[in-house]
């Protein structure tokens, strides 16, 4: 699951970049993300969401048990491994999903400043 968290983030990255300067990936992406906000893409998406943040809640809750079970921070090197992947897989998944709110607020605004540009240039037409 980690490797798939990765490449997400990868995938995620691009794409956050894709938006975020001016060039013919940036049209692509927001008609990407147009099309995938349409109908049932908003219901997977956000189904999605939910899940990554239930593994992600399952995950620290594990962190959390496994180091309250260790008394005095005496820990195996298997608990330890264990504490670690945990931990790697919480954080992927947490940034995955700042990532993903980032995406959504970048798609918002460069749309809101299309359509404010759009408004402004039939108001100079006007005069």
């Amino acid at each position: 699951m980690i490797n798939l968290l990765f490449v997400l983030i990868f995938i995620e990255m691009g794409i956050i970049l894709s938006l975020t300067f001016a060039t013919p990936a940036r049209k692509i992406s927001m008609i990407g993300l147009d099309r995938t906000k349409r109908g049932r893409g908003l219901v997977v998406s956000r189904t999605i969401a939910g899940i990554m943040l239930l593994i992600f809640s399952s995950s620290l809750y594990t962190l959390v048990k496994t180091r309250e079970s260790v008394p005095d921070s005496i820990m195996s090197p298997t608990r330890q491994v264990l504490m670690a992947n945990h931990l790697l897989e919480a954080s992927l998944l947490g940034f995955s999903m700042f990532m993903g709110l980032m995406i959504d607020r970048l798609h918002y605004h460069i749309k809101d400043i299309n359509n404010l540009r759009k408004r402004l240039d039939a108001m100079k037409q006007l005069k």
